[in-house]
């Protein structure tokens, strides 16, 4: 039985600084899909040369994970636990904030010096209550890191970020059981798959347009779901690409405030607190 579509959400346009920027989740109609609590797309935008990049300077987090997309352009990682990167096209990082730590997120300098094109998605993902306070972790891949599978005669590629997609086994394993895959799919591919109904579906078009169990959608919009039925069917009425994921909802509250997330007021209370008091760590440029 095909999984019964609820609504499509556009993304909002939300700019930040002189980055376009739209804001999929949470927005006024959909709060969050447990347990994805946010997306921004960033772009797609060319930059001329000598450009100042991405704003997104030293930053704290606590009691969730980004994982982010790079489309095009780059991103320099660092952050207070001593970890540093450069991720190009077609990498991704993920990012376990847990107990909390800083960390920036900008254009590496060759960017900055040449420009050019640049479309970024950064997810956030919620962690259930038993793994807020854990270690902050970090992983930076590269596009050639991460395990693809094809389907139907190869008009359809998936990088398998996490979880098991068409049988190959993601490049990250997370704490929680959260499968995220990013699908690039020719005009005319279709794509099957099998996702257990009480899972949360997360599907949103970063390009194209296509049909969604029967439905058709557009480049930036976010298809929500409900918990009935099991098959999910894409087929794609030009070239798309997609950002596909499913977990298990953890059915906790959700308390967020800025950078944190956690489950009470009293625990983002004391994320402050910890935060101003250096427990996040210290940043060093």
């Amino acid at each position: 039985m095909l999984r019964t579509i609820l609504r499509q959400h556009r993304a909002v346009s939300a700019p930040i600084a002189d980055l376009v920027t739209y804001r999929a989740l949470p927005t006024q109609a959909l709060e969050h899909l447990d347990p994805f609590l946010f997306l921004n797309h960033h772009g797609p935008q060319v930059y001329r040369p000598h450009n100042r990049g991405l704003p997104f300077g030293p930053h704290p987090h606590r009691g969730f994970e980004t994982v982010t997309f790079i489309l095009e352009g780059d991103i320099m990682h660092q952050d207070s636990g001593g970890h540093r990167s450069v991720i190009g096209p077609g990498g991704i990082q993920w990012m376990t904030a847990g107990s909390g730590l800083i960390h920036s997120e900008v254009s590496s300098d060759e960017f900055k010096q040449t420009g050019g094109p640049l479309e970024i998605l950064q997810l956030w993902v919620n962690l259930p209550a038993r793994h807020k306070m854990v270690a902050p972790q970090y992983q930076g891949l590269q596009q050639a890191d991460i395990p693809t599978a094809t389907a139907d005669e190869g008009r359809v590629r998936l990088q398998v970020i996490s979880g098991q997609w068409l049988g190959t086994a993601g490049a990250v394993q997370p704490l929680a059981d959260v499968q995220l895959a990013t699908a690039h799919v020719q005009a005319g591919g279709q794509l099957q798959l099998t996702i257990p109904a009480e899972r949360t579906i997360f599907c949103y078009t970063v390009r194209g347009r296509l049909r969604v169990n029967g439905q058709e959608t557009e480049a930036r919009r976010l298809v929500e779901f409900s918990n009935e039925g099991d098959e999910l069917h894409l087929e794609t009425l030009e070239d798309s690409v997609l950002l596909l994921g499913h977990a298990r909802p953890f059915q906790e509250p959700i308390v967020a405030y800025g950078p944190f997330v956690m489950n009470s007021e009293a625990e983002i209370r004391q994320a402050y607190q910890d935060y101003q008091s250096g427990k996040f760590g210290q940043w060093q440029d």
